[in-house]
């Protein structure tokens, strides 16, 4: 038999997902965005779910080549462009549109033979400070591409470092207006956080939502998934495979940092650092144990967690223990709260979930 760990990606789930960032999007296209393999999803598992979007973003070639392989003839979008001159030969048969956000890729396309032009998205740094062309340069890249044969149309585009918090994306638009205003081309400016949140003023062609997609808020904790009417699209679920009775004073896992207060029983759960859960998940981390909300005690070790059965008298050996996502029952444990408690966000948690865990496809209605 094999071990008793399962993750779960909802299909309906990303569908109801894709819908709300059409919805909060208006009348802009939306991409699709599947890099890291679709936020650990699995690319091959969300094509079908997201084939109503318009495009699909992603950021390296074998990844593009997975989506063509699939069946898709619509736009697919390099996030962050091509590292090397050779891979814009694989632009060229496959048809992809890429992002241009430094000179040395504009050397490569003057430098690339082709017979079709290729579609990028120029993108401009309007404060995120990690890729683009700045303010005062980008109406001169802008000129750069647009004499190059090898470049058809030029999208322009630019990235927020702020849309899920206070401080907003009033000043990046306005730094991205003003340089852009002379320059014809569509615009893609909003992540997930700016679709949901600032609906109102990233009026453009192109959206690119990521981690809404999946389930997962992207301003948590000021706003929780179920706020935005988001589902969650994964979930990491295992059963118990041991109880322990626990006396005052008896300890739990390495390092004996959970010292039992009152008798305390307790379940051994079949999942670990091994398996992607993070080890920073402390005593007090929620899980779900039979669709029923309780807690982690003691250090998350390799392969095992133990688990406070005291809402549960009735759990024993073979219970499901849901450590985010959508319970058999029910009851729903999201991956930020889970993630929030590690003291990181839940893409990572998304991300890392361990190759050794087995994945599953259910394809029938959300609940």
């Amino acid at each position: 038999m094999p071990r008793p760990i399962l993750a779960t990606v909802h299909a309906e789930a990303l569908r109801h997902n894709l819908d709300r960032a059409r919805r909060a999007a208006q009348d802009a296209r939306v991409w699709a965005v599947v890099k890291a393999n679709a936020y650990g999803h699995g690319i091959e598992r969300v094509f079908e779910s997201f084939r109503a979007a318009d495009g699909f973003a992603l950021l390296d070639l074998a990844e593009a080549e997975r989506v063509r392989a699939l069946g898709w003839r619509g736009p697919i979008l390099l996030l962050e462009g091509v590292f090397e001159p050779r891979d814009l030969e694989l632009c060229s048969r496959l048809g992809l549109w890429h992002t241009v956000h430094c000179d040395a890729q504009i050397d490569m396309l003057a430098a690339h033979k082709t017979q079709v032009p290729h579609r990028v998205f120029l993108k401009m740094n309007s404060g995120m400070n990690r890729l683009g062309f700045p303010p005062a340069r980008f109406a001169a890249a802008w000129t750069r591409l647009n004499a190059l044969p090898q470049v058809d149309e030029i999208s322009l585009m630019t990235h927020f470092s702020d849309a899920d918090g206070p401080r907003g994306i009033a000043q990046q638009i306005e730094v991205f207006e003003r340089a852009t205003q002379d320059l014809p081309g569509e615009r893609s400016l909003a992540n997930s956080a700016a679709v949901l949140r600032h609906a109102g003023q990233t009026r453009a062609d192109w959206v690119r939502p990521g981690i809404l997609l999946y389930g997962s808020a992207p301003d948590f904790p000021a706003h929780d998934a179920a706020h935005w009417q988001l589902q969650p699209a994964m979930t990491l679920a295992t059963r118990l495979i041991a109880t322990q009775e626990l006396a005052v004073g008896d300890t739990v896992g390495y390092g004996s940092n959970f010292v039992a207060d009152r008798p305390l029983r307790i379940g051994i759960a079949a999942v670990g650092y091994g398996d992607g859960y993070p080890r920073h998940c402390n005593t007090g981390t929620p899980v779900l144990v039979d669709g029923v909300r309780t807690r982690l005690v003691g250090r998350v070790s390799m392969d095992m967690v133990a688990v406070d059965l005291t809402p549960l008298p009735s759990a024993g050996i073979d219970s499901e223990v849901v450590l985010w996502g959508r319970s058999s029952k029910g009851a729903e444990l999201s991956i930020d709260e889970v993630a929030a408690s590690a003291g990181t966000i839940g893409y990572e948690l998304l991300c890392a979930v361990a190759p050794r865990v087995p994945f599953a496809l259910d394809e029938g209605r959300a609940q």
